[in-house]
């Protein structure tokens, strides 16, 4: 079958919108319409090669639709099914899944390549075998995925609001939460508030954080750290640093969370600072692969 997509065939380049030809389901495999799909900043380092994947590529790892067709052995979902994708497939019989580290799971070794576990391809065009981001190739009308790659949600779910709980609600929130272990009283600092971001707001919130300091440049996203539950803002680190070392009396943060853009050796360093003994830092943003970002004292780490 045929469908329309953003792709990416080179880096540096704007996403172009192509026919490409679609492979059906195979074993294990489902067929999805999808109804909407999330911008997130991964997307972005596509473009401009900060995280360079296997070219060319179909854009899009946020996504929910309606599965049309399943292919053999498919067990998890049915034709009709409303569905959410996750950027990470979640197969529940290798290691990692079966330890409770779902994140980590086996198959998601080929997200930047886009290939399915095989290594094979479902977009075609041009003579050449298409990618799909994270194996899903969202900013796409249909797309042929594995069924780890879905989770089937209630028909009553507004698709449109549910596709951000494919990456951004739960990487955000998770950080706070899962990752950061933030508990009652505990002070937490987050550095950048993007999508990401404010759910990591929210997440420190709701796990009762005394306070919850936010660091980012732009105005309004400060603004809306705090109208969203964030105690106190700040443009940079140096003045969220000093106003930690205030509020708990040089004690330090209990966790930094750092969910920029794009992480650098001054963010990560500026995390590892703020916390107290026996802190957490939580480093959930992306960074270049080809550069070294985190420098830190034996000293610190162990004392």
């Amino acid at each position: 079958m045929k469908t329309k997509a953003a792709v990416l065939l080179e880096p540096g380049k704007p996403f172009e919108i192509m026919e490409l030809d679609l492979d059906g389901p195979g074993v294990g495999e489902v067929l999805i319409k999808y109804t909407a799909a999330g911008l997130c900043h991964s997307d972005l380092h596509l473009t401009d090669g900060d995280l360079p994947p296997r070219y060319p590529i179909v854009g899009g790892h946020e996504g929910s639709g309606i599965i049309e067709e399943v292919g053999p052995g498919v067990t998890k979902v049915k034709p009709g099914d409303h569905v959410v994708c996750s950027f990470i497939p979640n197969c529940g019989t290798c290691r990692y899944c079966s330890t409770g580290r779902q994140n980590l799971c086996d198959m998601g070794a080929t997200i930047l390549e886009g290939s399915m576990p095989d290594g094979s391809f479902r977009f075609h065009g041009n003579g050449m075998d298409f990618g799909g981001m994270c194996m899903l190739g969202t900013f796409s009308e249909r797309a042929t995925i594995s069924q780890h790659s879905v989770v089937k949600i209630d028909d009553w779910l507004p698709l449109e609001t549910a596709v951000v709980v494919g990456c951004g609600v739960p990487s955000g929130w998770g950080t706070a939460v899962n990752a950061g272990n933030l508990r009652a009283g505990d002070t937490a600092v987050i550095y950048g508030i993007g999508g990401l971001g404010i759910n990591a707001v929210q997440g420190a919130v709701s796990a009762g954080c005394k306070y919850v300091v936010v660091v980012d440049p732009v105005a309004l996203k400060r603004e809306t750290a705090l109208k969203f539950g964030a105690t106190h803002a700040f443009a940079d680190a140096e003045s969220a640093a000093a106003k930690v070392n205030e509020l708990t009396w040089g004690q330090g943060a209990d966790a930094a969370l750092i969910l920029v853009g794009t992480v650098d050796e001054d963010v990560v360093s500026a995390a590892t600072a703020v916390i107290g003994k026996g802190g957490t830092v939580v480093i959930t943003g992306l960074a270049d692969p080809a550069k070294l970002t985190v420098h830190v004292s034996g000293t610190d780490l162990t004392l």
